[in-house]
């Protein structure tokens, strides 16, 4: 884990509880996955034509 120097303890808890709400988000996106294999599938092909589409 990083080291928190500088940082008060309101800011470090935040931190902390973003870190578990984005670890439980990815194991939610997963579960949905291996549920719906369809529609990741689907969803995995709509993320990879926004992505090719996409100009500077």
């Amino acid at each position: 884990m990083t080291e928190n120097s500088g940082k008060s303890p309101e800011q470090s808890d935040r931190l902390r509880r973003r870190a578990a709400f984005l670890r439980e988000l990815e194991e939610a996106k997963a579960l949905r996955d291996r549920v719906l294999p369809r529609r990741a599938r689907i969803r995995q092909i709509r993320a990879a034509m926004r992505r090719a589409t996409y100009h500077h």
